[in-house]
């Protein structure tokens, strides 16, 4: 149960990383568009 939950763990933040890093990126693109 232990690597199960560490698993979900490391996925969770993974999701959290991967959209912080869409916004960023969606953000970038947009300026570079605008401007």
């Amino acid at each position: 149960m232990d690597s199960a939950n560490q698993t979900y763990s490391g996925f969770v933040a993974l999701m959290k990383w991967g959209t912080i890093a869409s916004v960023v990126v969606a953000a970038i693109v947009v300026l570079l568009i605008s401007g």
